[in-house]
């Protein structure tokens, strides 16, 4: 017997007949230019060899790669049949796309042929983070999982060479990780994770060894108040995303909490809030430019602020379910959000976009329509017709 899955069959709550009628509504914008796929959309990470494109974690499986300019999404990896939740590029020449799977692996293929490689096992849960990086000149693979657990490989042995777990046990399902350059070398390196919960943790990572990073706060000019510090505590829930930005020494540590903020943590500071964006729901997702913070997450909303005042300036709007990333393209001068709804798509952060953006939402909002200037109609007669008939009709009227 077949069994329908149309939620318009099933009992629903006013509010969730409400949503799915507005979604519902929503779906056929074309907002962003949006290139429209098949499933949800997880992850999303900027392609090193193209400013054009970006690569996806799709809940189909799969990893694939998205040019923005010619919407060609051809370039398919897949393998796995449960959802792909993070993507990486690395291993020698960036020759190797890695994909962190609900199956509990890392899967591995190669960039061009897109043939499937080596699978990386050893988490217990849901994967839901991967990077890549080199330490002493060997290529490794970080991830992180749903078991609390970040776990060092040798991307060519598939070894683990370490797993790591916070010193109190009080740490969740890992959310994010980033690597801070200023801090690491050839030798080591300085990794940034978030999870469900509101710490973020700093660990130092060679081949032979890997720590959580303890801090020591000199709260005063006498040492007796210096405080010892192992984790960054700035938010009240789960930190989906960290990601520096800025130049060298100055690059600050900035953040995505379901607690509804967005925040530039300072390191001049010791990593205390020095900017704050209060988006209003979960923020999944966070880029930054010079001029702009942006922000997007479970409010389907893209919002652009300025960073000079802090004020939000602008929201694009056109997704229809969760914004799950965002990655600046074009130098900064667009940014690409991906979203649970299938849709891939780029707003413009030059002010002369911005601006008739702006423009162009509050007409929407007020109600007022447009009218195109109708275009002069081709006539059915080619030139040289027309004016074969002209000399016709003259010597008519002779």
């Amino acid at each position: 017997m077949s069994r329908s899955t149309d939620p318009g069959h099933f009992f629903q709550t006013d509010a969730s007949e409400s949503t799915r009628a507005r979604r519902s509504a929503k779906s056929g914008n074309k907002h962003g230019n949006p290139i429209v796929l098949q499933s949800k959309i997880l992850r999303a990470i900027p392609d090193p060899f193209s400013e054009t494109s970006i690569y996806i974690a799709e809940s189909a499986g799969c990893i694939r790669r998205v040019d923005i300019q010619t919407k060609d999404t051809k370039t398919v990896y897949r393998g796995p049949t449960a959802p792909v939740t993070s993507v990486a590029v690395g291993g020698h020449g960036g020759s190797t796309i890695f994909g962190g799977c609900w199956d509990k692996n890392i899967w591995s293929w190669d960039r061009e042929s897109g043939s499937v490689g080596r699978k990386y096992k050893g988490h217990s849960d849901f994967v839901k983070a991967v990077l890549c990086c080199e330490i002493s000149g060997k290529h490794l693979l970080i991830s992180g999982g749903a078991d609390s657990k970040i776990i060092v490989w040798d991307i060519e042995t598939c070894d683990r060479l370490h797993t790591l777990r916070d010193n109190s046990d009080n740490m969740m399902a890992l959310q994010d990780l980033v690597i801070d350059l200023e801090e690491s070398n050839d030798n080591e390196i300085v990794l940034i994770s978030s999870s469900s919960d509101p710490h973020i943790r700093r660990w130092r990572i060679s081949l032979s060894i890997a720590s959580q990073i303890i801090d020591t706060i000199d709260e005063g000019a006498e040492a007796q108040s210096r405080t010892m510090r192992d984790t960054i505590l700035e938010h009240e829930t789960s930190v989906y995303q960290v990601l520096f930005s800025g130049e060298d020494e100055n690059s600050d540590l900035w953040t995505a909490s379901a607690d509804g903020t967005a925040k530039c943590l300072s390191r001049a500071r010791n990593w205390s809030a020095e900017e704050i964006y209060a988006h209003g729901d979960y923020v999944r997702a966070i880029v930054v430019t010079s001029d702009w913070a942006i922000t997007a997450g479970r409010d389907e909303d893209v919002k652009i602020w300025n960073r000079s005042t802090g004020k939000l300036w602008h929201i694009y709007d056109g997704h229809y379910e969760e914004v799950t990333g965002l990655v600046l393209r074009n130098s900064g001068k667009s940014v690409v959000s991906v979203s649970i709804d299938g849709t891939v798509r780029t707003w413009g952060l030059e002010k002369a976009v911005l601006n008739k953006a702006i423009e162009e939402r509050m007409d929407r909002i007020k109600g007022v329509v447009k009218e195109e200037k109708a275009k002069p109609k081709k006539g059915l007669l080619t030139a040289e017709e027309e004016a074969e008939l002209a000399e016709l009709m003259d010597s008519g009227e002779e």
